[in-house]
């Protein structure tokens, strides 16, 4: 049996299980989605799509204390890229978008299987996307999740501690250029107190990173696998503005001297103004560096980013984002109107970007919004 099939086959099983142990609390919903993307610059770029990401949730109390429930989803997608008026190039595929199961009380949850997990106060470009890759330009806002187990406590005082362990997650999270090395155990933690009006918190994560598939580091290092250690500091207060910061340390045990450290630090606040409706205004400052040494200069990007946001009505929104980058001198921008009818969403986006990506390099779908162009999705919520 094939690995998608033994998964589906797994999935069926667990959703067997799931509605003979949790008669109650039953819950079934989904999204569908499509959308058509037009590069007026490369009409070959051109795409056409559709998703459909339905979910079971299904819970009950075991306790006075305690409770037990399950998410299961699925992500159903195909595509179609345009070469030519005559040529088509089509895309698709079933995988599992959500498949976990949760033990929680008042102050502790424990959570295992398919999961995202993200924290952080960042928005616009997160130095803490370390397992999810939400992007903002995204009004779905989906991400694939990660297989693991993630605990967490909530004290009295509001401090919370995070826990978590992952498995088996071989693509690329977040901002990683390499991979993790497969059967190897990824961990870390999360420890968040409150601050004056706001929280910092301290993150960590160690995994062992991929080399072999690296054509440039094989030719430089004598191992197939390096460790690599994420320290991350982040904070948020309310000042009467918003304000926060977010710093990532990475250090890998490499021979390559411009891949020993990496440095990303973001810095942000947001507003919004008593004008008309409100209009939300947020803008952050981000530097990504390596270096061979902790505190030294590297070679990076640093980028400025800029968003604004009004409703026009109960129905209706308008956002705006741009993007500058200060290396290149390039410009990047995203205009976003949306509309809500009942279950429906209608969004008409606009973007004129350059024509090759210097933010989230590691994603595909940066070659849809290079160039100038437009995307209209529709979304049925049920």
């Amino acid at each position: 049996m094939s690995t998608s099939k033994s998964k589906l086959f797994i999935v069926t099983l667990f959703f067997l299980w799931c509605t003979h142990a949790f008669p109650q609390d039953f819950d079934l919903q989904g999204q569908l989605s499509g959308w058509i993307t037009v590069n007026v610059d490369e009409l070959s770029e051109s795409q056409t799509g559709v998703r459909y990401i339905p979910g079971l949730s299904v819970g009950k109390p075991i306790s006075k204390d305690f409770s037990l429930d399950v998410e299961i989803s699925f992500n159903v997608y195909g595509s179609g890229q345009f070469h030519g008026s005559d040529n088509m190039e089509t895309n698709g595929k079933i995988k599992p978008y959500r498949l976990w199961l949760r033990f929680t009380s008042s102050r502790f949850e424990a959570r295992l299987g398919l999961q995202k997990i993200n924290f952080g106060s960042a928005t616009l470009l997160r130095p803490l996307m370390w397992f999810d890759r939400i992007d903002p330009r995204d009004p779905l806002q989906l991400t694939d999740g990660v297989y693991g187990l993630l605990v967490r406590y909530y004290f009295l005082n509001n401090v919370n501690v995070w826990l978590w362990g992952l498995y088996g997650n071989k693509d690329l999270k977040g901002w990683e250029l390499l991979e993790t090395e497969k059967r190897r155990l990824e961990t870390g933690g999360r420890l968040q107190v409150p601050l004056f009006s706001g929280e910092i918190a301290f993150t960590y994560h160690h995994r062992q990173v991929d080399l072999r598939k690296q054509t440039f580091a094989a030719l430089l290092s004598s191992e197939d696998s390096v460790p690599e250690d994420r320290f991350g500091l982040d904070g948020k207060w309310d000042i009467g503005i918003g304000v926060w910061f977010e710093g990532v340390l990475i250090h890998r045990n490499i021979d390559i001297p411009q891949m020993k450290y990496q440095k990303l630090i973001n810095v942000g606040l947001d507003y919004t103004f008593g004008l008309g409706n409100g209009l939300t205004v947020l803008h952050e400052y981000f530097v990504l560096e390596t270096s061979e040494k902790t505190f030294s200069s590297g070679d990076g990007l640093s980028f400025s980013a800029l968003s604004l946001s009004y409703p026009i009505g109960l129905l209706d929104r308008i956002t705006g984002m741009v993007y500058y980058d200060w290396e290149r001198e390039d410009w990047y921008r995203f205009i976003n109107f949306q509309r809500i009818l009942d279950h429906w969403t209608f969004y008409l986006i606009g973007f004129w970007n350059p024509d090759q990506f210097q933010i989230y390099q590691n994603r595909a779908e940066n070659n849809l919004f290079a160039g100038k162009g437009f995307q209209l999705m529709v979304a049925l919520n049920h």
